[in-house]
């Protein structure tokens, strides 16, 4: 099976552990497995169908342009958000990845693994020692790994297991600070509303196990199975400040043009397509 150039962990020459400190056998492996079955995005994309002139200038400027920004976004994760301050709207999210140095990475998100999923939002990560040198109130926008990573929730599609352990053991210890920019659940036309903080799960029993067996089932991912790997990796005390959801301080911005977002699970997404929390049978 062909492996999709966008979710190649590695991309032409370009070795990932020499920026994150991950082994040499991470870094220069050649990739010759398959990456995930696709995701659909939920959400047709907005407008007419792309005109010919308009196709003909996006080729072009693909052959003629450098994308210094894109060709670095070399590692693709797939996990989870919720809604800062409801934890039971939630949603998978794929992650793709630019490892700038051994204490920071940045991620575009979006809802789908295919050429048109719609980007969601962004994520920065950033190592321990860095999280504990932010102001307390910093602190309140930014949610642990340590669970993402142990649970086996979070993971790496398409590359060897011994590359992604090495990596999920670096992550293990980072911590987050992700925006939303298109509420892909609830609006279907057009990214409408003010950006949303989400969070990570940070237990056992917070994620919809319905929506991580979708996910599990499209990739052909055993969350059991890559828990039972990870049991090895050390994944030190969260710290003071991350996860204030927990602690009842649950960051949003106020949307200034009045609407309200949908803080409740929808209907369950179809099969296939990037996979959500679902309200259950007893729910109205």
């Amino acid at each position: 099976m062909r492996l999709a150039p966008e979710r190649m962990f590695l991309t032409r020459s370009r070795c990932l552990s020499s920026r994150f400190g991950i082994s040499v056998m991470l870094a220069c492996v050649a990739l010759s497995g398959c990456a995930s079955d696709d995701t659909q995005s939920n959400v047709p994309s907005p407008g007419k169908p792309t005109s010919a002139t308009l196709s003909v200038l996006d080729a072009g400027a693909a052959v003629l342009q450098s994308r210094p920004p894109i060709d670095a976004l070399n590692a693709y994760l797939d996990g989870f958000h919720f809604y800062n301050g409801h934890p039971d709207v939630q949603m998978e999210a794929h992650h793709y990845c630019s490892v700038l140095s051994e204490s920071f990475i940045q991620c575009v998100i979006y809802d789908g693994n295919v050429k048109d999923a719609k980007l969601m939002g962004v994520e920065y990560i950033i190592s321990a020692e860095l999280f504990a040198q932010l102001p307390a109130g910093e602190k309140r926008l930014w949610h642990s790994h340590a669970h993402e990573v142990k649970s086996g929730q979070l993971v790496a599609p398409g590359i060897p297991d011994t590359a992604e352990h090495a990596l999920m053991a670096k992550l293990a210890n980072t911590y987050g600070k992700t925006w939303h920019t298109w509420h892909t659940d609830q609006d279907k036309q057009l990214p409408l509303g003010v950006p949303q903080l989400m969070m990570g799960f940070t237990a056992d029993g917070q994620a919809d196990p319905a929506m991580v067996e979708q996910r599990n089932r499209r990739m052909g991912i055993s969350t059991e199975q890559t828990r039972a790997n990870r049991a090895d990796i050390k994944a030190q005390p969260v710290l003071q400040g991350a996860d204030a959801w927990q602690h009842g301080d649950a960051v949003q911005l106020a949307d200034p043009t009045g609407r309200e977002h949908i803080m409740q699970p929808q209907k369950p997404s179809p099969p296939g397509t990037n996979s959500r929390s679902a309200a259950s049978q007893a729910d109205p």
